[in-house]
């Protein structure tokens, strides 16, 4: 089979972003923003990433949608909708990162993460030390959010980080960014990417998209 094959066989089968996936309807606004830093978040634990999406949907549907709600919330609400989504390994310990980062974004950025971005000026490595500044956003966290957002911060794209260009590995597609966007034809970047961290996460996947290309 092709790469184009493969490539629009993955993107069919698995080409939905985390955020879509978690209920974020995404746009260059702080409250949608906002909750793409929370996903990232707990996205970038060592925990499943299914249980890290629903323990985002129970935080939003709490009403925890906005820094000023998460910091307004008890810690216990916050630990109550993490477990609630199944977030328990680490729910106190984030629990207190959430209600810390959310009066850091308030204090210093006044809860808009657009912020960010222009102190960033489409400098990615300047935007995720920024975003790492947030209590319990590490590399990891900072690339999932740059991963996601570049659906609405096209200076940030393409963003393919490692665990996605291990996925085009798994699958023996083009293992450079330039490579894979080129195969895609102008496609989302942020549908690919999330496409490819998908198949990386679940070797499953792999044999699944074979077969069906």
């Amino acid at each position: 089979m092709s790469d184009l094959t493969t490539l629009d066989t993955l993107l069919d089968l698995h080409g939905t972003t985390y955020a879509e996936e978690a209920g974020i309807r995404l746009r260059d606004t702080p409250q949608p923003l906002y909750q793409l830093l929370v996903l990232s978040h707990l996205l970038s634990a060592r925990i499943r990433a299914s249980v890290a999406v629903a323990a985002a949907r129970a935080l939003y549907a709490r009403g925890m949608r906005t820094p000023r709600r998460m910091a307004d919330a008890t810690w216990q609400q916050r630990v109550d909708a993490l477990g609630e989504g199944g977030y328990r390994r680490y729910d106190e310990r984030t629990a207190t990162q959430l209600g810390d980062g959310a009066v850091l974004l308030l204090d210093e950025h006044g809860g808009d993460l657009r912020r960010l971005r222009r102190e960033a000026d489409g400098d990615d490595g300047a935007l995720r030390r920024a975003l790492q500044r947030f209590p319990g956003m590490g590399p990891t966290g900072a690339d999932i959010f740059v991963r996601e957002v570049q659906t609405v911060w096209p200076e940030t794209a393409p963003f393919l980080d490692a665990k996605a260009l291990q996925g085009a590995e798994r699958l023996g597609l083009p293992t450079s960014p330039a490579g894979l966007t080129g195969l895609a034809e102008g496609r989302d970047p942020a549908v690919l990417a999330a496409a490819l961290v998908r198949t990386a996460l679940d070797k499953h996947l792999t044999a699944q998209v074979r077969s069906a290309a």
